[in-house]
């Protein structure tokens, strides 16, 4: 991170919300296992080749329409991940009914207790943000019950000022509203909060919102020539993210370090 990038550029800033999978949490940790298991279950049942059916169903990302490993499970709800995955064998076997029976034998999804890794220390990190005087939030395309669970499993259930998910019946990323309302329950105006996500959709989410800042961290699913273009600062990980959070202290002679 060059240091003139990511100086002063938390000052206007009173909110921070970070995505989850992919940000806070290792999304390669939680979703491939799971994408390899659900792959596995559907050949099983059906006896078709079925895998590279539901990598392409499964990788292609609502929010940008580009191809990003596992871009929908990342950037999507667990209801629309179950209707793309029947949309596929469907597909495949030519029979939508059975299609439906197939997934619903097959489907489940990752413990979120057992297979969350975070990326940082949580605690750490969402005190350093509450000590500087800012609100911390969180939103995600995951539901909320899962959502909780993580949290609650990583001891920062507590530390979270705002959570909205992507079951609470708003519309999901790259729209503006899941952002909004996270904002209006804080009273905290969109262009003096900042979003760290490490998908398009978090940070267009960010753009559409008229947030005041917009980082991207390339821990997830999305690819630096995509975060890029939409980020006033890229990091390798939240776990960077403590940085931006420094307070120069003055010298002997009164001068800002």
């Amino acid at each position: 991170m060059e240091p003139e990038l990511a100086s002063g550029l938390l000052d206007d800033t009173d909110l921070v919300v970070f995505d989850k999978d992919g940000t806070l949490i290792d999304f390669q940790a939680m979703w491939v296992p799971w994408f390899e298991e659900l792959a596995r279950r559907l050949e099983l049942a059906t006896g078709a080749s079925l895998r590279d059916d539901l990598w392409r169903a499964l990788s292609d990302d609502p929010a940008s329409g580009e191809t990003l490993p596992l871009g929908a499970v990342a950037g999507t709800t667990n209801e629309l991940m179950w209707e793309m995955t029947v949309a596929a064998v469907s597909e495949r076997l030519g029979n939508r009914a059975r299609a439906v029976a197939v997934v619903h034998d097959a489907w489940f999804l990752p413990d979120p207790v057992t297979s969350a890794r975070a990326l940082a220390d949580l605690r750490a990190l969402f005190g350093e943000v509450h000590h500087s005087g800012r609100l911390v939030g969180v939103i995600t395309a995951d539901d909320r019950v899962p959502t909780e669970r993580t949290l609650e499993a990583l001891d920062v259930a507590d530390a979270v000022d705002v959570l909205v998910c992507g079951d609470d019946g708003l519309p999901n990323k790259p729209a503006p509203d899941t952002l909004l309302r996270a904002c209006s329950v804080l009273g905290v105006p969109a262009q003096r909060a900042a979003i760290v996500g490490d998908m398009p959709g978090d940070l267009l989410m960010a753009r559409n919102a008229g947030a005041g800042r917009a980082i991207g961290v390339l821990s997830g699913a999305g690819r630096r020539e995509q975060l890029a273009p939409l980020a006033d600062l890229l990091l390798p990980s939240v776990a960077e993210f403590g940085q931006l959070l420094v307070v120069p202290q003055p010298d002997a002679d009164g001068s800002l370090a």
